[in-house]
């Protein structure tokens, strides 16, 4: 009986001092002297003597913030990959049976850009005629006057017109390729590089809707007078030649645009088909640039940058 009140006594201590790190087997024996195992667990006996500490865990547990989910911005973020990755599929499937393109987006409410291929280089064709106007228009700030009558003249044919004449007084003005070249530098563009043959230098579509961000940037190379300049030009090209990027503006919306179009004897003729330019409207105001060759007709060509543009619409909802 002495023994047996011993264990009584030593597991009541257990249970008064909480049993702190007694986690184990041990042997014990009763009154006929046979050991009989038994397992002391603390979290057994605590939860047996203090059930006043489950409950402080409740009470705890109540009290705990619920979580807020994700914030507007990762919500924002979120639909943004989905958009993003719903057009790369779009764009890929398009790819597999039309000529090669690029194409790249810049919607300056948002910030967000967009490229699809935007690294590829491209022979410009006519859109390198967007080039040659911002780079006349910085001659002309960097002497402190107005364009001369006669650049006027022949800036307007070169944007309403595409007049390749025009072009290529303008080019030799500005000091051919290397003058133009120099330029580029001002206007951030990286990826250009300017050809003797101006229809042939070459770009990519990262670069182009560079070179549209700084004619409307404030706080870029080109002053009031000049974004005024361009915008006025590039709004009221040619009827003829308005296809290419207006196709994805709605007609509440209006348009800036430059297309570019040549049959390339190097790729048995088969045509090169451009078209950069700006949509705006209330809600609205992006840049995009679609650059193509290898089209087997200009009709043809024309058609596949049109969807490319509008596909750009359909996926990033801009």
């Amino acid at each position: 009986m002495r023994r047996t009140r011993n264990w009584i006594l030593a597991i009541a201590t257990v249970g008064l001092l909480g049993g702190a790190g007694l986690v184990g087997v041990g042997m014990m024996r009763n009154d006929s002297g046979n050991p009989v195992v038994g397992t002391f667990n603390n979290a057994a006996v605590n939860a047996a003597a203090a059930p006043t500490s489950a409950a402080r865990s409740t009470v705890r547990a109540q009290a705990a913030p619920t979580p807020t989910g994700p914030s507007a911005a990762e919500l924002a973020a979120q639909e943004r990959a989905k958009r993003v990755k719903a057009l790369d599929a779009a764009l890929k499937k398009y790819a597999a049976t039309a000529p090669e393109f690029s194409v790249a987006v810049l919607d300056r409410k948002t910030g967000q850009r967009y490229s699809y291929r935007g690294t590829e280089k491209y022979e410009t064709a006519s859109v390198v005629k967007v080039q040659v106007l911002a780079c006349l228009l910085l001659k002309a700030q960097d002497a402190r006057r107005d364009l001369t009558s006669t650049e006027l003249s022949l800036a307007k044919r070169m944007i309403r017109l595409s007049d390749n004449d025009a072009t290529t007084s303008l080019f030799a003005k500005l000091g051919r390729a290397s003058g133009v070249g120099a330029c580029n530098k001002r206007l951030g563009l990286t990826e250009t590089k300017v050809n003797s043959a101006w229809g042939l230098t070459r770009t990519t579509v990262n670069d182009q809707v560079k070179l549209l961000s700084e004619l409307v940037d404030t706080s870029g190379p080109l002053d009031a007078d000049s974004r005024k300049l361009a915008y006025t030009l590039m709004s009221t090209v040619d009827d003829s030649q308005d296809w290419g990027v207006p196709a994805a503006a709605r007609s509440t919306e209006k348009f800036t645009v430059k297309n570019g179009w040549l049959s390339r004897s190097t790729e048995n003729y088969r045509w090169i088909i451009n078209s950069v330019g700006r949509i705006t409207g209330p809600t609205t105001d992006v840049s995009i640039a679609v650059l193509s060759h290898d089209n087997a007709t200009m009709s043809g060509g024309i058609t596949s940058v049109q969807k490319v543009a509008k596909l750009t619409r359909q996926h990033l909802k801009y």
